[in-house]
């Protein structure tokens, strides 16, 4: 067996095993966002017997998070799978949470005859946390992990987030003109990204659990913070406000679509019990959690209920002071900052707060992106 490599080492890179953990990876993606609490995995089947080898079966975590993805590919594979390489992206679990769930998928991964196992990352849950490996040995199948260790980290950053940290992971999207404002003082809105770039966040939302903005966004922008493409309107995630004292209207435009898009308000045990009462009557669900020093809600209480809720992603899209406030939290894991080259109008508001700013040294540059006439940056966490 190979967990890792000899006396602690990578272990070996092979091109068909990058080839096939690629794939496993674009698998779990098409799903990511659908199976909170648990994480989107991606599984492919390969029969490597002969002179080329030959997909024998794929699958993916299905909505609501079961069937897992080895569940799904070994059943597509039948009797195809015995001897087969098994190319997963995340440590297969060893137990299950409920009896009513059926054997683990690594007692299906044994009893299938799997030739070869091959994973990218390791799984810190209880229900995984190394188990399998030794199973895997005593039966004779050779293990591999870190095959893509750093694709397949991003992939199942927000699982690993929440049963590490006991909270979602967060991204923080900012748009900011090519002076680095994100928006005015006065009034008037800033136009900061094309069509084109608007539709790649859209996308993004997509693929999360939840959006996270601050009331104020509410109260300037009035928005829907759901998905509105083609196709995948159906994909909208879980809409969060953070709202210290319930200034959210009732009439505001996701009060009112609450009962069509699940919509969370985060407030303070202070605030009025009434607005409360009129914001449930819509279909909002309000949670409280303590106040900061400033009369603001706690952000890592605030994170903590979201992680104990099922939330392993969330995507901020609220604006500089919310960014900055994460960032002072040390909250944030990922970054997006989208430079609008052809932004419209005059702003004033830095998109860059000083907590902000202070942060990105501690986070890594890894991808950059121009779509359209804007430039996508992302930062994470190392």
């Amino acid at each position: 067996m190979n967990a890792g490599g000899a006396q602690g080492q990578p272990p070996e890179r092979s091109p068909q095993d990058e080839r096939f953990m690629r794939l496993a990876i674009a698998l779990g993606e098409r799903h990511r966002g659908l199976t909170w609490p648990n994480p989107s995995v991606g599984a492919v089947l390969v029969d490597e017997s002969g002179e080329v080898p030959v997909i024998v079966a794929q699958g993916v975590t299905q909505p609501g998070g079961r069937p897992h993805a080895e569940r799904m590919a070994l059943e597509a594979a039948g009797m195809r799978a015995r001897g087969a390489t098994l190319y997963v992206t995340l440590e297969p679990c060893a137990t299950r949470s409920s009896r009513d769930h059926g054997p683990s998928c690594t007692d299906l991964i044994v009893a299938a005859g799997i030739g070869r196992l091959v994973v990218s990352v390791p799984d810190p849950s209880p229900h995984a946390a190394g188990q399998g490996p030794e199973r895997f040995n005593l039966t004779g199948i050779p293990m591999t992990v870190g095959c893509l260790a750093e694709e397949g980290a991003r992939l199942h950053r927000g699982h690993i987030t929440r049963v590490t940290k006991g909270r979602p992971a967060v991204t923080v999207k900012l748009a900011r003109s090519t002076e680095g404002f994100a928006g005015s003082r006065n009034g008037a809105r800033l136009i900061l990204t094309g069509e084109v770039a608007q539709a790649k966040v859209h996308l993004m939302r997509a693929h999360v659990d939840a959006i996270m903005v601050g009331v104020g966004t509410v109260l300037a922008d009035d928005p829907l913070l759901n998905v509105r493409l083609p196709g995948l309107e159906n994909r909208s995630p879980v809409r969060i406000i953070v709202d210290s004292q319930l200034r959210i209207p009732v009439t505001s435009r996701i009060a009112a679509g609450a009962r069509e898009v699940p919509t969370w308000v985060v407030t303070t045990v202070e605030a009025p019990v009434e607005t409360e009462k009129a914001l449930t009557a819509q279909g909002v669900e309000v949670l409280r959690v303590s106040a900061d020093e400033t009369g603001r809600v706690t952000l890592p209480e605030a994170l903590q209920l979201l992680g104990a809720r099922g939330v392993t992603r969330v995507f901020c899209e609220g604006g500089p002071e919310l960014a900055d406030a994460l960032a002072k939290a040390d909250l944030i894991d990922d970054l997006v900052l989208i430079t609008g080259r052809s932004a419209r109008g005059q702003g004033d508001i830095p998109a860059l707060g000083a907590s902000l700013q202070d942060r990105m040294d501690h986070l890594s540059l890894w991808a950059e992106e121009q779509i359209g006439p804007d430039l996508f940056m992302s930062w994470e966490r190392p």
